[in-house]
């Protein structure tokens, strides 16, 4: 197929150089090519790549789409697309503002086929039977959607499937010596493009990558139970837990005995009455060095909930395409954390390690 269209495209440039040469009054010895390399680019362009409006390419079909190759597109299998739509509760339609019309399936379809993986509109064009514009419009909408009606599942700890007890106890039981903690804090830079200002208001000193910053609770059981930000990245994870009044809200969590519940961090946290750190001396007892031991087994689960976010929605580890001044990339990566909700649908390796259940989809989206 390669090698005919570069036939094809051979046989074009062979007319073009015969139309160039017969209007040329020299001799064959003198021939000049008079047509420009720009319209020799124009040309390739426009044959190896058809023009992006183009109505000839078919709107998807969920129908159509093998179970294997959806949940290669999209991270979900395709029973589990439309109990996802449900419980997402979409509209029968999405209307963007210039008034293109898209059903709730076909925008939810956009939206995680555009963050499984780097890729440009133009990529996606002949996959929707879209143009580019109404792709981004479409996606925007749905985008705007989600958050604006769910994001209090990521920035509050009002949750029904938040069971303190059943989550101290499983941690407990995998080696941690504190009978209490619950679950883990962390914070992530997501990188950026370098902004064209204020660049150093989004430069991380520790991480040498200009990012923004989140800070999350995560819970045994693989569910994101907090996530704050997004904030500049060069704040220190201090500053976020202060700003973010975490402490706050961890304080209604209390055991039966009457001793607080609490979250284990890294020793940027500090000790409060609901978060705990490792030990900082320089010189740790035989006791310290084993409790630090061993709450760092358990707490590396963290790291696992960041990296699934990004394994599964491989579009937000992309920083080349990640423009804060252009798109609102913070809220990308809450939607994300959201709609890994993917969790409740296959488990996580978090949830495995520690043998306990996510809740139903239904569930956590309701949140009753």
């Amino acid at each position: 197929m390669a090698s005919a269209a570069r036939k094809n495209f051979d046989d074009i440039v062979d007319v073009m150089l015969w139309q160039d040469s017969s209007d040329d009054s020299s001799s064959s010895n003198n021939f000049k090519f008079n047509s420009s390399e720009d319209e020799l680019d124009d040309l390739l362009l426009e044959f190896m790549f058809p023009l992006q409006n183009d109505k000839s390419y078919p709107r998807i079909n969920l129908q159509d789409i093998p179970d294997v190759q959806c949940k290669a597109m999209f991270r979900f299998a395709k029973g589990d697309m439309k109990r996802l739509r449900d419980a997402l509760q979409l509209p029968a339609n999405y209307i963007c503002s210039q008034g293109t019309i898209a059903t709730g399936m076909e925008a939810l379809m956009i939206l995680l086929r555009r963050l499984a993986y780097p890729n440009r509109w133009c990529d996606l064009v002949p996959v929707f039977g879209r143009t580019v514009s109404e792709l981004s419009l479409i996606f925007n909408k749905i985008m705007d959607d989600i958050y604006d009606r769910f994001h209090h599942l990521v920035d509050n700890l009002d949750l029904v499937w938040l069971d303190p007890e059943a989550f101290a106890d499983a941690v407990y039981e995998k080696g941690a010596p504190l009978t209490g903690c619950w679950g883990f804090i962390d914070g992530t830079p997501r990188p950026i493009a370098r902004p064209v200002r204020n660049q150093r208001i989004m430069y991380s000193g520790h991480k040498r990558t200009h990012c923004l910053k989140f800070q999350s609770v995560q819970a045994p059981n693989g569910m994101i139970a907090h996530m704050f930000g997004p904030i500049e990245g060069r704040r220190h994870d201090a500053f976020m837990l202060g700003v973010s009044g975490l402490s706050a809200k961890l304080r209604r969590f209390v055991q039966h005995n009457g001793e607080p519940y609490v979250i284990y961090g890294d020793p940027a946290y500090g000790i409060t009455q609901n978060i705990i750190s490792p030990f900082r001396q320089a010189h740790l007892t035989d006791d310290e060095q084993e409790f630090n031991t061993r709450m760092s087994k358990v707490r590396a689960c963290v790291e696992w909930g960041f990296a699934k976010i990004c394994q599964n929605f491989a579009y937000l580890d992309f920083k080349k395409n990640l423009k804060i001044l252009l798109q609102p990339v913070g809220k990308y990566y809450l939607v994300a954390c959201i709609i890994n909700c993917h969790t409740c649908f296959y488990g996580s390796q978090k949830s495995t390690y520690f043998n306990l259940e996510p809740p139903s989809v239904e569930t956590y989206l309701s949140n009753q």
